[in-house]
């Protein structure tokens, strides 16, 4: 299996650790923005890291956004921004856009213009995982920001033998599956959708720290 390829557009505080937390768990990143001050804050870290209008497709082509598994749009405040940058990332090819929204209503027009799946950390705030929960459920937990979380965890033993598409993670649970691996500490591998998902595999996912209480994490996983 090869090492995922993620391309992270806008860093702020949240593309920041984004990026700086995919590179330490083995991701290559690409990294983008328009402030020299953020892209040197990642420049040592991720795989490449470039100043400019990540809203410019020719830069994207440039940078090798069309290699990219997965891309992740980190701004959530400048709509137009965004369905520019979905836009141009699927002109490229790229099969797999996570895009952080601010409210609702830019959740619905990012849906429209193709955006696989939203991050929506202003919402719902999810503050109150229990720490049973991480203690018991979780391998690992990482906050990206107040809401969001990266996180990595054991698949329960129902979903053995089934695929990431017979799963069906993304809309029943809000788990943005971006990798997994197969012991711990190892390195982040690419998952194809339609694998079977094997015993004991690690999978890493971006997920609303709400996923957890909205679905009775507790209870679905025991």
């Amino acid at each position: 299996m090869q090492v995922k390829t993620v391309g992270v557009l806008g860093l702020g505080d949240f593309g920041q650790t984004v990026a700086l937390e995919l590179s330490k768990y083995g991701c290559e990143v690409i990294a983008i923005d328009n402030n020299a001050k953020n892209v040197q804050e990642v420049s040592d870290s991720v795989t490449y890291a470039a100043i400019g209008d990540f809203t410019d497709i020719d830069l994207l082509k440039d940078i090798g956004i069309e290699h990219c598994d997965i891309v992740i749009i980190g701004t959530g405040t400048n709509l137009e921004s965004s369905v520019l940058a979905i836009v141009h990332c699927k002109k490229l090819g790229v099969k797999q856009i996570l895009a952080k929204a601010k409210s609702l209503t830019y959740e619905e027009v990012l849906y429209e213009v193709g955006v696989s799946s939203i991050i929506s950390p202003e919402r719902d705030s999810g503050i109150r995982l229990a720490s049973k929960i991480l203690r018991n459920k979780l391998d690992e937990l990482l906050r990206l920001d107040e809401n969001t979380a990266l996180i990595e965890f054991t698949i329960p033993a129902e979903w053995i033998g089934k695929s990431l598409v017979e799963l069906d993670l993304r809309n029943k649970y809000h788990l943005n599956i971006i990798g997994m691996r197969e012991e711990k500490g190892g390195p982040l591998l690419t998952l194809s959708p339609n694998a079977l998902l094997m015993d004991e595999i690690i999978l890493v996912a971006i997920a609303d720290d709400n996923t957890f209480e909205k679905y009775d994490y507790l209870g679905y996983f025991a």
